[in-house]
């Protein structure tokens, strides 16, 4: 197997690979945890490896209980609930189990059980991290289940604000989980929709991160090869869900996009922010469906740097033979080609565009997000016409 067990301190200490789902236990001890609650999706906690979890953690004496009542794209009531959970059991931690948003929950609830301030006192907005009462920031373990979004090695929670219908990103350094494990055995249940969804989810984060105009070749250099091993694995995991080889490197994919999006985000997550939003889908396979859309957008800024990528990714024709990977391993995984194939239509066009404009990733994208770019980007999408995206 290329992609053996191993232990890593990047950049949190990570436990990877198969059957590692065993020394949770272990790892709330390491953590400091001694009363874990365990957070995770609805869905999610009636499936035999959340009880499998939970039952370790029980035969190692830990008095452990759970909370699922999460939603997939999480909102702040979910939040509330959570920490009131978490305060009424008297617990001293939180083992986030799950996708992104039983990862993002479990951080969050961690984060804000502690604090006074309001949850949107918190916002990652300038220093406004520097509010929260830093010692009353509860450790986490985090078990991904997915291979996608990365929270698990992320400092940071998306939480949708009810009110507004808005994501938000609430930030702060240690809601950076003490103990991951990354099992691939885990995510052999996943459905190949979700399979593909997730792992767009990691494309796009390195893609963005890699094109992003900010300097930080650390994070650059992550990547790039978070990409190589998408390319690679993603088909392979989508069409054998028990191939698990390939979910190992997909898993790695997903926790590379995380750590290599420091260094900036773009328009693929400011358009994907508000439709997931306003009309439910799925983040990654939405970020999967701007995705080409976006590249050439941002071709003017970028061509070069995608040029130097496909060298690496050994795919020839430089920008455009770039793209035309793009659109065969989407067609070949599953995603939509337009948002017409999310169920998404062009009624809310305005205040789509109103929204990716103050989404937080829109600052991060090559080619500044204007209104009339970023209305361009979202017809060109609705329509499935990736040419018509140029900007």
């Amino acid at each position: 197997m290329t992609a053996p067990p191993a232990n890593w301190s990047y950049p949190t200490a990570v436990r990877f690979g198969p059957g590692r789902i065993k020394e949770l236990p272990d790892a709330c001890r390491v953590a400091g945890i001694s009363r874990p609650l365990l957070v995770t999706d609805a869905g999610l906690a009636k499936l035999p490896i959340t009880q499998r979890a939970i039952d370790l953690l029980k035969a190692a004496g830990f008095p452990v209980a759970m909370f699922s009542d999460v939603q997939p794209n999480p909102v702040d009531s979910n939040l509330e609930a959570g920490i009131v959970a978490f305060r009424a059991g008297g617990h001293d931690g939180v083992v986030a189990f799950g996708g992104g948003s039983g990862l993002d929950t479990g951080k969050v609830i961690a984060f804000m059980a502690g604090q006074t301030r309001p949850l949107w006192d918190f916002e990652d907005i300038g220093d406004w991290w520097t509010r929260a009462n830093a010692d009353k920031i509860a450790p986490v373990v985090a078990v991904p289940t997915t291979a996608g979004t990365g929270s698990e090695v992320g400092r940071a929670g998306v939480i949708t604000q009810e009110a507004t219908n808005t994501k938000k990103v609430i930030f702060h350094p240690k809601m950076m989980p003490k103990v991951v494990i990354c099992d691939p055995e885990l995510t052999v249940g996943m459905p190949p929709a979700i399979t593909m969804g997730t792992g767009m989810d990691a494309l796009a984060h390195c893609l963005e991160a890699y094109c992003a105009p900010s300097y930080h070749p650390m994070a650059e250099g992550i990547a790039v090869e978070g990409m190589r091993l998408t390319f690679t694995n993603l088909p392979k995991a989508v069409a054998n869900g028990n191939d698990l080889e390939a979910r190992a490197h997909m898993m790695s994919a997903a926790a590379m996009g995380a750590t290599a999006f420091q260094k900036g985000l773009g328009a693929i997550h400011a358009l994907s922010h508000p439709v997931g939003a306003l009309y439910h889908t799925h983040h990654g396979t939405t970020n999967g469906v701007f995705m080409p859309y976006v590249l050439v957008f941002n071709r003017p800024a970028i061509e070069s740097k995608i040029e130097r990528l496909a060298g690496f990714l050994e795919i020839d024709g430089g920008f455009d033979g770039f793209l035309a990977a793009v659109l065969d391993l989407r067609k070949e995984t599953g995603v939509p080609h337009d948002l017409k194939g999310l169920g998404v239509d062009g009624g809310r066009v305005d205040t789509i565009v109103e929204m990716s404009l103050v989404d937080p990733t829109a600052g991060g994208n090559p080619v500044p997000l204007t209104k009339e770019g970023s209305r361009k980007l979202f017809e060109a999408a609705l329509k499935g016409d990736v040419a018509a995206a140029a900007a």
